[in-house]
């Protein structure tokens, strides 16, 4: 691999970007070498920088636009290129769908190198813009100046921010003016608490010694039932915090639930802290095909509500479930998906890590009267043992929906073992999904595979597998 130091300028020059890859990153081969290009779009002709050598490849960003690429249009958000959160948005969604059935595809291929039948379409998300149905956002004492503001010399900004994370820069906050993943009135909660906290001079957060008072706002809106839920987190006690948090209850009162939690750790964690429910309940709710879930202050649900369902629908049809089966739904979470399906199936047996997710999913069967699911918390390397299915029964059909990570080999390894009819596997993570078909290839075959988008503007995709057994 060439030293990029001496790779000459004019090789860098005029380069055209031929395809979209992994990690929303756009491929360029030049003169025999692999380069991997941010922040453009497939048919841009840029001048390139290097940032990075690695031995099979370079890593690099544009510095001059000499064409831009059809496939480009424009960016809505105010924030697109600094705060990166939607790094996407100069492409069209059509063309975002293409590119992730094209990633799908890609990756099981390359990566599971298992033989597979024809992907069906990619299911876009309906909603393309406020999807989200929970955003956390972080306070500071010294935030992030734009290019454009810092050489703005006429006006003052104030460094007092709420906002996201810089790409890659856990303590460089770049204040929001205006999101658009979150519908209303998430930008007027966020705006009403940073404008209050600046005019009463309170003390917004210092990443690096984890000291002042603000620390950060987690803000979950339910459009299913209007139900919304506010977190504060604070670093310390002080007096002004039921003084903020009745202040945005004044001005918020659809706000179903108002929490705040003290935290003075290394990290913004909710892990072994109390979460103080100040008013309302400490929870709201979801709904989907008439089941009710409730979501607290720790509780996990999939962000993107809606296409969730579609997600769901999806694993329950590939699932084939009529009634007398024995489900094993791995990595349940607060047992969305158990409880789902529990409907069309004996019993469903889910299997969480997590012990708060647990207490969650038997809540949710308990909530809406489902009375065939049992639930359990552990390691799944750990707990599905064969002593274990030695109780409950050898699963028919088993669900999985692993974390980014994938699954650990030994769980891998357990699902051979068991040899259940068919395996739904839901991941997040095509890269580590394909990997874990190739372990699996010689007892189960590929039957279905059907990407669902549920992050439009971002490179993320799901995808959803059918295995059945050989």
């Amino acid at each position: 691999m060439p030293n990029p130091k001496k790779i000459p300028a004019e090789d860098l020059r005029e380069v055209v970007i031929q395809d979209m890859v992994a990690e929303g990153k756009c491929l360029v081969r030049h003169n025999n070498l692999v380069i991997f290009v941010s922040g453009v779009a497939p048919g841009d002709v840029v001048d390139l920088r290097i940032t990075k050598s690695k031995k099979s490849f370079l890593e690099a960003v544009p510095t001059h636009f000499h064409q831009y690429s059809e496939l480009r249009v424009q960016p809505f958000c105010m924030h697109f290129g600094t705060c990166g959160g939607c790094k996407w948005q100069h492409l069209g969604y059509e063309t975002q769908l293409l590119y992730k059935q094209q990633q799908v595809s890609d990756t099981l291929q390359r990566i599971g190198k298992v033989e597979l039948p024809e992907i069906m379409p990619i299911l876009g998300s309906k909603e393309t813009t406020y999807y989200r149905n929970k955003l956390e956002y972080t306070f500071s004492y010294n935030g992030w100046l734009t290019t454009e503001q810092v050489q703005d010399t006429e006006q003052q900004y104030d460094r007092r921010v709420l906002g996201y994370h810089l790409p890659s820069r856990f303590d460089k906050i770049i204040d929001i003016q205006h999101c658009w993943l979150q519908p209303d009135p998430s930008n007027q909660i966020r705006l009403a608490f940073r404008d209050y906290a600046r005019q009463h001079n309170l003390r917004f957060g210092n990443l690096h010694k984890h000291t002042g008072l603000l620390r950060t706002l987690t803000i979950r809106t339910a459009k299913s039932t209007g139900e919304l839920m506010v977190v504060a987190m604070f670093y310390r006690q002080h007096h002004m915090i039921p003084v903020i948090l009745d202040h945005l209850l004044e001005l918020f009162p659809e706000v179903t639930s108002m929490n705040y939690v003290l935290n003075d750790k290394g990290n913004d964690s909710l892990e072994g802290l109390e979460v103080v429910c100040y008013k309302g309940l400490p929870y709201i709710h979801e709904e989907m095909e008439g089941l009710r879930f409730r979501v607290g202050p720790k509780s996990f649900y999939q962000t993107n509500s809606e296409q969730a369902y579609e997600l769901y629908k999806i694993a329950r049809d590939f699932a084939g479930l009529t009634g007398q089966e024995l489900v094993y739904d791995l990595y349940t979470g607060a047992g969305t998906i158990a409880n789902f399906v529990a409907r069309q199936a004996r019993q469903v047996i889910g299997i969480e890590y997590v012990e708060q997710a647990i207490e969650d999913a038997k809540l949710n069967s308990e909530i809406n009267g489902v009375p065939n699911t049992k639930f359990y918390a552990g390691d799944m390397k750990d707990v599905l043992t064969s002593d274990f299915t030695d109780q409950h029964g050898r699963p028919d059909v088993i669900i999985t929906d692993p974390p980014r990570a994938g699954m650990h080999p030994d769980v891998v390894q357990r699902l051979v073992e068991l040899r259940a009819p068919r395996v739904v596997y839901v991941s997040c993570n095509p890269a580590t999904q394909a990997r874990d078909l190739e372990l699996l290839a010689d007892t189960y075959r590929v039957t279905r595979v059907q990407p669902v988008d549920m992050f439009p503007h971002t490179h993320h995709v799901e995808n959803v597998v059918l295995l059945e057994l050989k």
